[in-house]
C-alpha cells in the first residue's frame, strides 16, 4: 500500500504535517515504539507508530529522526496524547531528512492504526493471506467469544498450514495445540529466544528442538496504554511472549513474513489486554502490602483480605490462608534499569502452575512492587492444605515450595539473565489470619536474602531454610549469643568508637544490598571507593571475606542477635 492510503480513511485520525512529496513511498508493515533507537526492529518500508514518550528536548528529535530515515522507514506517525500537538522540532527534523510525518488524533489507538495497515499490506501481497488477517482481526476484536490467541493460531494451522504455539518468556505454553510441545521444547525455545534478544540479534530467530526448526517472533506491547518507555531491552526482555513456529522462516518470502508479524501484532493487542486484566490484583495486593508495612490493625487487614479473596478465588465461602513470596531482579551495578516492574511481571509468570496452560491460569495471584521488589500475596484455600477447617494453623509442609516454583522454569530465566542478571526469591511459610501477614513477609524477604548469598543466576530460599538460624536465633544460649557477636563485631565497634568510621551500619547495608557495591555506596551516599574501604577495614580487622558466603551468613547472624 502507499502512504497516501491513509489519509483517505478517516477513521484512522491521521493529519498530515510534512512530506507531501513523499506519499508514493510503500508501506511494507507496521512497528508501534518509544525506544530512542528502535533501528534494531527496522527492516526498512515500515510505517513507525510513537507516542513520543522517547523525547524529552527538542534535541532529541534529530537523532531519532535521523535513524529512522536510515532504517528507510516509509513514515512516521506521533501520537498526540502525550504531548498534545506534535512539536515542531520533530516536523522540522522529519522535513530535513524527507521523512513524512503524520499526527494521530488522541482519540485513535495505535491499534486501530495497526490492524488497517497488516489488513492492507497483507491484501496487496497475498489475497488469499490477506483473508487470513482478516479472520483474526476478527476474532481477536471480538471478545472472549472469539477465541482469543488460540483461535488465531488454529487458523494459522488450517489456512497456512503452520504449527504454532504462544509462549511465556518461561515457557509457558499460553496458546497452541496443548498436546503440541513438550515441556521441555518450550523451556529450550524459550530459552533461545530470550538469548538472542539479550545478544540484539534481529527476529525472527531460528531454534532446534529435538531436530526440528523454529522461528521465534518477539511478541511486544504494541498499544499506546504501554505505560512508559522501553529504554532498555532489560526492562522488557522477561516479560514478552514469543510466537513459535514450527517452519524454518529463512527461507519465506516477504509476503509471508509480513503475515506473521502481522499476526504477532494481532496477538500482542490481546496480550495487552490481558496485562490491563491484572491491574485490580496488583492494586489489591498494593493495598494489602500498604497496610501491613505501616503497621495497620489486623482489623483493618483483614477487612482489606476479605474484599481480596472473592477476587483471587471466586466462589470460595470464607478467607483462605495466605502466603507470602519476594523477588527481585538485579543486573549486576546497573542502576539505570527499572527492576521492580520487571520482578513484578515475572513474579505473576512464575507463581503460575507450570501445568496449566493459557493466558487466564495467572488470574488468582496478586503481585504489587515497591522500590526494587515484588511481592506477592498468594491464597491458599484450607483444602489445599489438607485441612477442612480455615481457623486450624497451616502445616509447614503445605502450600508454595521455593525450589519447586523455579524448577521448571530456570533453564530460560537463566539464558534472559545472561551475564549481567540475577534473579532470587524468597518463600514465606502459610499464614492464617492477618496478624500473621507482617511475619510472613518479613521471613520471605529474609530467606530472598538468604538465597542472593548463593551463587547463580536464579536461586530460591523458602521459610524451611531459616528454621536453623533466623527462626531460632531466640533460643540460642545467651552466652553462646554474646560470645559469636562479639568475637565477629566487637573490633568494628571499638574501631567505630575510636575513628567514627561506621563500619557497623556500612556491614548491615552492604549485607542489605545483597554485596552490590553500587546500590550500597547510593544507599549509605559514599563513593564506592569510600564503601571499598571500609569494607577492606573490616574484614582486615575481623579476618573474615565478604566475598565468601560463609563469612556473610556469620556477619548476618551476628548482627541479627546483637
Amino acid at each position: 500500500m502507499r502512504l497516501r492510503a491513509l489519509l483517505d480513511n478517516d477513521a484512522l485520525g491521521l493529519r498530515l504535517l510534512g512530506g507531501e512529496d513523499e506519499l508514493d513511498r510503500g508501506v511494507r508493515g507496521v512497528m508501534t515504539t518509544d525506544l530512542r533507537d528502535p533501528s534494531r526492529y527496522l527492516s526498512g518500508g515500515e510505517l513507525v507508530l510513537t507516542g513520543l514518550a522517547w523525547r524529552r528536548t527538542a534535541e532529541d528529535s534529530e537523532p531519532f529522526v535521523r535513524i529512522l530515515a536510515g532504517a528507510q522507514v516509509a513514515g512516521l506517525a506521533a501520537g498526540e496524547a502525550e504531548l498534545g500537538d506534535v512539536p515542531d522540532d520533530l516536523v522540522q527534523a522529519c522535513l530535513r531528512h524527507r521523512l513524512p510525518l503524520f499526527a494521530v488524533n488522541e482519540s485513535v489507538a495505535f491499534a486501530t492504526i495497526t490492524e488497517y495497515v497488516v489488513r492492507q499490506v497483507s491484501g496487496e501481497r497475498a489475497g488469499d493471506l490477506a483473508a487470513v488477517v482478516d479472520r483474526h482481526r476478527r476474532l481477536m476484536t471480538s471478545g472472549p467469544a472469539g477465541g482469543g490467541p488460540d483461535a488465531v493460531l488454529d487458523l494459522l494451522g488450517s489456512d497456512l498450514d503452520l504449527r504454532a504455539w504462544v509462549l511465556s518468556p518461561t515457557g509457558r505454553q499460553i496458546a497452541g495445540a496443548r498436546d503440541g510441545l513438550p515441556a521441555e521444547v518450550c523451556a529450550a525455545l524459550a530459552g533461545e529466544h530470550l538469548a538472542a534478544v539479550r545478544h540484539g540479534r534481529r527476529a525472527p530467530h531460528r531454534a532446534v528442538a529435538r531436530g526440528v526448526t523454529y522461528s521465534l517472533f518477539p511478541i511486544r506491547n504494541t498499544g499506546r496504554g504501554a505505560a512508559s518507555a522501553v529504554r532498555d531491552v532489560r526492562e522488557s526482555v522477561l516479560s514478552d511472549w514469543l510466537l513459535a513456529v514450527e517452519a524454518d522462516a529463512a527461507d519465506w518470502p516477504a509476503a509471508r513474513l509480513d503475515l506473521l508479524q502481522g499476526v504477532t501484532q494481532l496477538i500482542a493487542v490481546e496480550r495487552d489486554r490481558r496485562e490491563a486484566a491484572r491491574t485490580v490484583r496488583r492494586r489489591l495486593a498494593q493495598e494489602v502490602l500498604e497496610l501491613v508495612q505501616t503497621g495497620a490493625a489486623p482489623a483493618e487487614i483483614a477487612a482489606r483480605l476479605r474484599v481480596a479473596a472473592p477476587v483471587l478465588l471466586p466462589g470460595l465461602g470464607s478467607a483462605p490462608h495466605w502466603q507470602v513470596v519476594v523477588a527481585r531482579v538485579d543486573w549486576g551495578d546497573d542502576a539505570a534499569v527499572e527492576t521492580g516492574p520487571v520482578a513484578q511481571s515475572l513474579l505473576e509468570e512464575i507463581l503460575v502452575d507450570p501445568s496449566v496452560a493459557g493466558p487466564d491460569s495467572a488470574d488468582r495471584i496478586a503481585v504489587a512492587h515497591t522500590g526494587d521488589e515484588a511481592i506477592a500475596l498468594v491464597p491458599l484455600p484450607a483444602v489445599s492444605l489438607g485441612r477442612l477447617d480455615d481457623e486450624a494453623p497451616p502445616s509447614s509442609e503445605t502450600g508454595l515450595h521455593a525450589d519447586a516454583l523455579l524448577e521448571s522454569v530456570r533453564t530460560p530465566l537463566a539464558a534472559g539473565l545472561a551475564d549481567d542478571g540475577r534473579l532470587t526469591l524468597g518463600v514465606s511459610a502459610a499464614v492464617h489470619s492477618a496478624e500473621g501477614l507482617r511475619g510472613a513477609l518479613e521471613e520471605a524477604r529474609h530467606a530472598r536474602r538468604v538465597a542472593a548469598a548463593r551463587p547463580g543466576r536464579v536461586c530460591a530460599a523458602g521459610h524451611h531454610e531459616l528454621a536453623s538460624h533466623v527462626l531460632l536465633l531466640p533460643f540460642v544460649p545467651d552466652d553462646v549469643r554474646r560470645a559469636f557477636t562479639a568475637r565477629l563485631l566487637d573490633p568494628l565497634r571499638d574501631y567505630d568508637r575510636r575513628h567514627r568510621a561506621e563500619l557497623i551500619p556500612t556491614l548491615e547495608a552492604f549485607l542489605d544490598c545483597d554485596g552490590s557495591w553500587t546500590r550500597c555506596a547510593t544507599r549509605l551516599h559514599l563513593h564506592v571507593n569510600t564503601l571499598r574501604y571500609r569494607v577492606g577495614r573490616i574484614e582486615q580487622l575481623t579476618g573474615r571475606d565478604l566475598s565468601r558466603l560463609e563469612d556473610k551468613l556469620d556477619f548476618f547472624l551476628a548482627l541479627r542477635m546483637s
